[in-house]
């Protein structure tokens, strides 16, 4: 018989709005953006304390690549999908069409961008980075505006004005 354990949740203020962390003994399994009115978290459960400071930490410009125990929630199918999110780089964008490559299905593009759109570890499963074959912005659970700030974040312009 399966131990039931104990789910923990923390909110965190990000420079993107407020950011719900959830998971157990097992693993992070959910990081998402959240509208709500809920304030941030005084105190931050011992079990979410690494996800929290990793999160600070990438929001500051220090982390690049994220070191957590993770147990995201998902089919087989989307499982593989995160998986080789989690693998693009830091500060690097594949396509749907090349994250379908990677699947070993290209006409799976669909089912991949559904997987990729699922994903409940946002920031640390960088779904982020999947962007439109043509470099465009598609889609993404946070908002556009979010995805464009992460990207660019990752990513900044070495000309930011020319004035």
């Amino acid at each position: 018989m399966k131990t039931l354990l104990k789910k923990e949740t923390t909110h965190l203020k990000t420079p993107l709005g407020t950011v719900k962390i959830s998971g157990d003994e097992e693993g992070i399994s959910e990081i998402r953006f959240t509208e709500s009115t809920k304030k941030v978290s005084e105190e931050t459960p011992s079990l979410l304390l690494p996800a929290v400071q990793e999160l600070k930490a990438y929001f500051e410009g220090d982390l690049k690549v994220f070191n957590l125990k993770l147990n995201p929630a998902g089919t087989a199918f989307q499982k593989k999908v995160w998986k080789l999110l989690y693998e693009i780089p830091y500060g690097n964008t594949i396509s749907y069409l090349e994250l379908s490559k990677r699947m070993g299905d290209i006409k799976a593009i669909r089912a991949v961008a559904a997987a990729n759109g699922k994903n409940p570890l946002w920031i640390i499963i960088p779904c982020h980075r999947v962007i439109g074959s043509n470099g465009s912005l598609t889609g993404y659970a946070g908002g556009l505006e979010r995805k464009k700030w992460l990207l660019e974040h990752e990513n900044p312009s070495l000309q930011q004005s020319l004035f």
